[in-house]
């Protein structure tokens, strides 16, 4: 199985796109692929649940489990047993553990709601998707590198999301905006995972705004001063060449 931790230079700069890209390219290539979004802030209430609807979308692209196959979570959470002769999505719950219901800052949506965010639920949950057994793990985090779970004080560390990452000691995926701006964040983000510790196993260039001035020009300077590859390429609005998330999927399987 190989697991990668999927980052952006910034929020809104798609890396839920392209981790379902990813997801479903590597299911048509015949692996079982689950995403992860332990951390989700923005959620309506749905059928007495409340979803988020990036894992949502995530749910939607990982892959389908067989009758019986699914696993109770830590609160003894079992998927409905519908179209499972079809097929059953992994449950909401087990692919976004922790989903806060205000669309701001996880650390104070947190906060308001009572919630502590900390490395073992996030660990938990990623286990317990490995017992699904998949080829491929795409955790997604919340924002950019330096996500904050908890700020301390003089006396308390400041705990951040890139700790829990470090401490799994996984590779890292960039999402890199193609947008104003994004040199230095990409540039920046990538400094400090390598100051972390971690690999970047590679990149993919995100066309947000499909009006970028000097696109080309830009894709080109980050190709030249990030050492690490180039895993695709996402166009504005539009699906991606299919060969292209193909390569993508063999350089990290």
């Amino acid at each position: 199985m190989k697991q990668y931790f999927i980052t952006g230079t910034d929020t809104e700069v798609g890396k839920t796109y392209v981790t379902c890209q990813l997801l479903n390219a590597a299911q048509r290539l015949s692996l079982r692929a689950i995403g992860y979004k332990p951390i989700a802030a923005g959620c309506e209430l749905v059928n007495g649940e409340w979803v988020n609807e990036d894992a949502l979308n995530i749910q939607k692209a990982s892959f389908k489990i067989r009758v019986g196959e699914v696993i109770e979570d830590v609160d003894g959470l079992k998927a409905d047993s519908e179209n499972r002769k079809s097929g059953q999505t992994l449950p909401l719950r087990q692919i976004n553990p922790i989903a806060l219901k205000p669309a701001i800052a996880p650390h104070i949506a947190a906060l308001e709601e009572g919630v502590t965010l900390t490395f073992d639920k996030i660990a938990q949950g990623l286990d317990l998707l490995k017992t699904y057994q998949p080829d491929l793990l795409l955790m997604e985090g919340a924002g950019g590198w330096r996500l904050p779970l908890t700020v301390g004080d003089e006396y308390t560390p400041t705990y951040y999301l890139s700790d829990v990452v470090k401490s799994l000691k996984m590779d890292v995926i960039l999402v890199v905006g193609m947008r104003l701006g994004c040199l230095n964040h990409a540039l920046l983000t990538a400094e400090a995972i390598r100051a972390d510790g971690l690999t970047i196993k590679g990149w993919v260039a995100n066309d947000v705004t499909g009006n970028m001035t000097r696109y080309q020009e830009n894709l080109y300077s980050l190709k030249a001063m990030l050492p690490e590859p180039l895993l695709a390429e996402i166009p504005y609005q539009s699906e991606p060449n299919e060969e292209v998330l193909f390569a993508a999927i063999e350089q990290i399987r």
